[in-house]
């Protein structure tokens, strides 16, 4: 792949598209390739120049992940010292870009658009003050934008089905927020975060569940229902990677390299083990299995069971890894880097040949 980025792949059809910035040019770019060669069908410049990655080691200028309508693609780009949402037709046309604010730059930015009924929701919370906000997905147009708290954080809004109603959910800025996704009406929001969080936040269709690391270790669990309740709390570090909501339990890679199942409702840890290395990409669960690759690049599978933790495979791809797995049709995408004279990042198909 030329260039950087942190951004997962999104499969769409018989096409994948993917953010990458060039350092040197410090472009930003949007890419779609073809599902089942790899093959380049276009790139698209966004931003010709003035990409930001921000002051983290590990940040890139393409951290944020494509969405996709079905008729066009989204994404979010730091740029030239302001946060921009661009949208394109699936020829790689720029359709519009609209500036959501402007953003006062820490460790950098990642959040990912996030579609909801005729809207694209976008998140940039920083120092100076950020918004979330809704806009137009045909036009671009901002239809709501609410203040934020002048911190700094990175969590990607999610629209979770809790407490009765759509909401949509954030966590960080020491507050975890709900709002109403059309309207950015705020539903209800509690102190119980950190200041700065990656994570997106899931549910287990009662409480939502979020993870924090700075200033302190912290995950907790909200009953969604407005009453501001803390269902359970811990302190356990899980920072960057979102965890994975199923059957009544809750199963997290913590940024240390340490898997953990707990029970949704009490927080009761079943089981702990460690993986080993470092994790910022999230988990992926299929049926009843975990695939989760860590910053060296090794992705680990394990079953996804409260009775107890098995690795059921374990595979070295690359130097380094922090793109989420994706995993559609019985085929694996991995977005992984390797380091030799310089640095080279690749997009990895698994699966079987010929399906």
């Amino acid at each position: 792949m030329p260039g950087r980025g942190h951004s997962s792949p999104t499969v769409v059809g018989e096409r994948i598209y993917l953010a990458t910035s060039d350092p040197v040019k410090r472009s930003q770019s949007v890419l779609c390739l073809d599902r089942k060669s790899g093959k380049v069908v276009w790139q698209t410049e966004v931003h010709a120049a003035n990409a930001e990655g921000g002051k983290h080691a590990n940040s890139t200028a393409a951290s944020s992940t494509v969405a996709c309508d079905g008729e066009r693609l989204f994404i979010n780009f730091l740029n030239g010292g302001a946060v921009h949402t661009s949208a394109l037709n699936l020829a790689g046309k720029v359709l519009w870009q609209q500036k959501v604010c402007d953003y006062v730059a820490h460790q950098g930015f990642a959040a990912s658009p996030v579609l909801h009924g005729p809207l694209v929701l976008v998140a940039a919370d920083h120092r100076g003050g950020g918004v979330v906000a809704g806009l137009d997905q045909a036009t671009g147009k901002i239809v709501w934008s609410e203040p934020r708290p002048k911190l700094p954080n990175y969590t990607t809004p999610a629209i979770v089905q809790v407490g009765g109603r759509t909401q949509m959910v954030m966590a960080g800025c020491n507050l975890l927020t709900s709002l109403d996704p059309l309207t950015g009406k705020k539903l209800w929001e509690v102190a119980g975060s950190t200041e700065e969080c990656v994570v997106t936040m899931v549910t287990d269709g009662q409480r939502v569940f979020a993870g924090g690391g700075y200033p302190k270790n912290h995950t907790v669990a909200v009953l969604a229902d407005g009453s501001g309740k803390v269902a359970w709390q811990n302190t356990a570090r899980v920072y960057v990677p979102s965890m994975l909501a199923k059957a009544g339990h809750l199963y997290a890679v913590m940024d240390a390299g340490v898997a953990a199942c707990w029970k949704s409702d009490t927080g009761e840890e079943l089981w702990k083990e460690r993986l080993g290395g470092d994790f910022f990409a999230s988990p992926v669960m299929v049926d009843d299995r975990v695939y989760a690759s860590n910053v060296s690049g090794k992705t680990f599978v394990f079953s996804a069971s409260p009775k107890g933790f098995q690795v059921l495979a374990q595979n070295q791809l690359g130097d380094e890894a922090f793109a989420s797995p994706v995993i559609c049709d019985s085929r694996i995408y991995l977005r992984v880097a390797k380091k030799g004279s310089a640095r080279e990042e690749f997009l990895y198909c698994i699966g079987k040949p010929g399906r």
